[in-house]
């Protein structure tokens, strides 16, 4: 069974969904690749506590400011690893099951074109959540600590340490997944939606470079929309697979029950906690991946 892509080229959907696995890879590569710091940030400043936290950042240029002064240049690289290791395949599920789904939900045309990316797009972030969950539980420990790079386990010592103790469950390596599911269901469903969506209304430029800067103003408001709808499950993340503020004893445990406990304590504000990191990483850093991947796509369907 093959089809006919609109290069006129017939390819095999196995051989399709190939260039699309490896083109959702290589956008997740790059973006990690420029966007780390800000992720680390945006984590810092999530899972630090009220005005009483002694380690407490003021502000996001505070953050930057003591974590060089304090861990050197390189402590903006923690735990880049396990994103490294997990973007590739991780925005290759985000890019590959979005397609898929697309395609599934479209069989018979029953569904409006938006409602079909909204769709695609919620399916493909629980499918990526379920992926990514373990790699973010190792990620936001390493970023946690407070120590000099060159002090700090490496990726792999601390994945056997967390296995060790906690096993592969609720407790270790799957710690928040329910809020994980959250945050990449809620992101994806707005991310891909408001993308195609406004993208299909903006008429196309003639000019590449007028094109190009099109289609990165898209994509840039989608991932700060989606970034905004959906940072209270990052939030509620972030704490729960962070320390814990009396060690020994387990404060956050579950989703909802964490996103209503800082809202009690620490009011509405904290759920929003890390929002311009986040923003500032997701903005460009969403634009950069549907362009990378766009391309990426493009190029294979062309020269493979």
């Amino acid at each position: 069974m093959t089809s006919t892509t609109m290069d006129g080229k017939q390819r095999s959907p196995y051989a399709l969904a190939l260039m699309q696995f490896s083109a959702g890879g290589c956008a997740g590569f790059v973006e990690v690749s420029i966007m780390h710091p800000l992720d680390l940030v945006k984590t810092r400043l999530q899972i630090q506590r009220g005005p009483e936290d002694p380690n407490r950042y003021t502000s996001l240029a505070d953050c930057f400011r003591k974590m060089y002064r304090q861990e050197g240049a390189l402590s903006f690289y923690k735990g880049i690893l396990p994103p490294l290791m997990a973007e590739t395949p991780k925005r290759a599920v985000k890019f590959f099951t979005f397609e898929q789904y697309k395609s599934m939900f479209a069989y018979g045309s029953y569904l409006p074109e938006s409602a079909i990316f909204t769709l695609a797009g919620l399916c493909s972030g629980l499918t990526e959540a379920f992926v990514i969950n373990p790699f973010e539980v190792v990620k936001v420990k390493l970023q946690a600590e407070r120590s000099t790079f060159t002090e700090q386990k490496g990726t792999i010592a601390t994945a056997k340490e967390i296995l060790a103790q906690d096993g592969f469950g609720k407790r270790g390596l799957n710690k928040g997944l329910t809020s994980t599911l959250g945050r990449h269901g809620v992101f994806n469903m707005i991310y891909f939606s408001f993308y195609h969506n406004v993208k299909a209304m903006v008429p196309e430029y003639e000019d590449k470079r007028l094109d190009l800067m099109r289609r990165f103003a898209i994509g840039l408001c989608s991932g700060v929309l989606a970034s905004c709808i959906n940072i209270p499950f990052d939030v509620a993340k972030s704490r729960i697979q962070g320390p814990q503020p009396v060690p020994g004893q387990i404060k956050y445990r579950t989703c909802f029950a964490t996103i209503r406990t800082v809202y009690a304590e620490e009011g509405f504000l904290a759920l929003y906690k890390g929002l311009l990191p986040k923003i500032l990483r997701l903005g460009p850093g969403g634009a950069i991946m549907l362009l990378v991947y766009e391309y990426a796509f493009a190029w294979m369907k062309q020269n493979l």
